[in-house]
Parts: structure tokens; sequence; C-alpha cells
């Protein structure tokens, strides 16, 4: 399991661990193409869950979100201040990179690994 550590303890905070992390907790949590879901809520669930320090704000994880509307994932439906309610295009499934390991990407996105981009 990845745990992405406080912005205090910036080494431990890398960009590919956040935005897997994040592909994870959307694929277990907000896995719906017909339900908006926030940055606010993916972050929640990953502080609940041990996978980031109380600490984060989601300003600390905004281009790992702005990253999933640029990779085809989701896109941004509206935004107010630093809230971001987003819809996923279709579904988020798991997918094995020889690298990475298990991946989660979306049904539409080319199979690409998000965090080494080699092929899937």
């Amino acid at each position: 399991m990845m745990r992405v550590l406080s912005r205090t303890r910036r080494q431990g905070f890398t960009s590919l661990d956040a935005r897997a992390t994040i592909r994870q907790v959307i694929h277990d949590n907000f896995n719906d193409p017909d339900t908006p879901f926030t940055n606010d809520q993916v972050l929640e669930v990953m502080i609940r869950d041990g996978y980031v320090d109380s600490s984060v704000t989601v300003d600390d994880l905004a281009e790992d979100f702005e990253g999933l509307c640029r990779s085809g994932l989701a896109r941004d439906i509206a935004q107010n201040f630093t809230t971001i309610w987003l819809k996923l295009f279709d579904m988020v499934e798991p997918a094995e990179c020889a690298t990475c390991g298990v991946v989660h990407l979306g049904r539409q996105e080319d199979r690409v690994c998000p965090l080494c981009s080699g092929d899937l």
C-alpha cells in the first residue's frame, strides 16, 4: 500500500504516489460515470484511509487532479475556488503494468501506464 507523506516531509510526497493513489481511490469509491464527485471527497478518503497526512490539502494535489482531466479519465464539470467537481468518462478498471504493478485506467484511456508511460 502506498503512503503519501505530509507536505512537511516533501521528500516522501511523490507525484507518482499521489497519482496512483488518487486513481485507486476513484476506482474504489467513485467508479460511476453518472455520479459527480469532488477533489475534496477524494482527499477525504485518502486522509481517512491513511494514504496522506491530514495536513495535505487539495492545493497540494491540484496538479494531480488536473492530470486526470488531461489524461481523459475525468472531466472538470464545475469549480469553486479549490473544489473541483469531476465526472468520469467511463468506468475505471485495474490494469497490469510490468513495471508498476496494478494501475487504474478509464476504459477510454490509452493503454499506457499513467505512472511510467509503459505499454499495458
